[in-house]
């Protein structure tokens, strides 16, 4: 009777290191995936906003004619941007709750880009993550 509880609780922490370790470690690791498909998604935008923008030299309206559209994914649902007319780029992945800001910065006549997303810990490092 002593072994069958043993060998009963035994499973039941198995069980519990599944949900409470295992599970949220898959789900992280499809968020991370998300965030870097948001990530690439914006780079032909980011390539349209630079050229026009330092061909005017300077951010204004560098974004106004440039879209991206909607992706869905079977693994990370709907990846969705928008393209402000200064150039910013906004991302977000409602499946995973990720969202990413890429802004653009105009210096020397050359555009350079700072990512950000949230939450942290499932952006890549280009993106303010830890990778």
């Amino acid at each position: 009777m002593r072994t069958a509880l043993l060998i009963i609780a035994a499973l039941a922490l198995a069980g519990f290191l599944a949900v409470a370790v295992v599970l949220p470690q898959m789900a992280g690791s499809e968020a991370k995936d998300a965030a870097q498909a948001l990530v690439s998604g914006a780079d032909a935008a980011k390539q349209q906003v630079a050229a026009a923008a330092e061909k005017a030299g300077n951010l204004s309206g560098s974004g106004k004619d440039v879209k991206i559209a909607a992706r869905s994914d079977a693994k990370h649902g709907e990846l969705k941007w928008i393209v402000e007319t200064n150039g910013a780029i906004r991302g977000w992945n409602e499946k995973n709750a990720i969202e990413i800001s890429v802004t653009p910065n105009l210096k020397d006549g050359k555009v350079s880009w700072i990512c950000r997303g949230y939450p942290n810990a499932s952006m890549p490092a280009a993106c303010g993550g830890r990778g």
